[in-house]
Formats: structure tokens, sequence, C-alpha cells
């Protein structure tokens, strides 16, 4: 198994570093081209994916990258909340009333059934 495992390590990074290279634009590779980077990750099948991972990638933090234009949750973009308030369609107020009207008619039949139910026992 440990044998099987030093030639399946290798090639999984190597395969990581080979999409994660091709997958980086040009202006985030550092030092040389990307075309350069992928000759090297291809023929150092050992040595190469690591010096990619280490030192070919401009690694930023989530937030540098992001910036505003990144993914933010709803409830804190202030411009989805903005756009939830701007919707049209019916009044929040209108929607709840009409949603109590018919939990009370609900309410009732089942009263309405148990009473009949208990009469006819």
């Amino acid at each position: 198994m440990l044998r099987a495992l030093l030639y399946i390590l290798p090639l999984a990074l190597t395969i990581y570093a080979f999409i994660d290279c091709l997958n980086t634009p040009e202006e985030e590779t550092k030092h040389l081209p990307k075309v350069v980077w992928v000759i090297i990750i291809l023929l150092f099948w050992i040595v190469g994916p690591i010096v990619w991972i280490f030192a070919g990638k401009a690694r930023r933090p989530a937030s540098a990258r992001g910036g505003s234009g990144g993914w933010v949750a709803p409830d804190d973009n202030p411009e989805f909340l903005k756009s939830l308030k701007q919707q049209d369609g019916a009044d929040d107020d209108a929607v709840l009333k009409d949603w109590e009207a018919d939990l009370r008619r609900r309410e009732e039949e089942l009263k309405k059934r148990e009473r009949d139910e208990d009469t006819e026992k």
C-alpha cells in the first residue's frame, strides 16, 4: 500500500497543479509565463507541482481577491436588502391578514369536524 502511495501522491499533486496552473489567469502567475509553468509541472512531475504551489501563483487572501465584487451573504448585502423593499407585489400586511383569515377558517372547519365526529359516537 505504501508503495502505491509513493506513485499516487505525486501524480495527484501533479494533476492538481496542472489544472490550477491552466485555470490561473496570466497576470496572477509569478516569475515565469504560464506556458513555462505548465512545462515545468509536467517535466518535473515530483518537484514541479510543489514549486508551482509555493512560488508560481500570486496567492492573496480571499478578502483581497473578492473585494467589494466578491460573494456576500444576502443578509450582509445592502443592495439585495434594498431590492427586497422595492419589489412589486402584495403588501406584507395584506398577505398576513389573508393568511390569518385562512388559518381561522381552517381551525373552524377542524372544530366542526371534531364536533360532528363526537356527536356520531
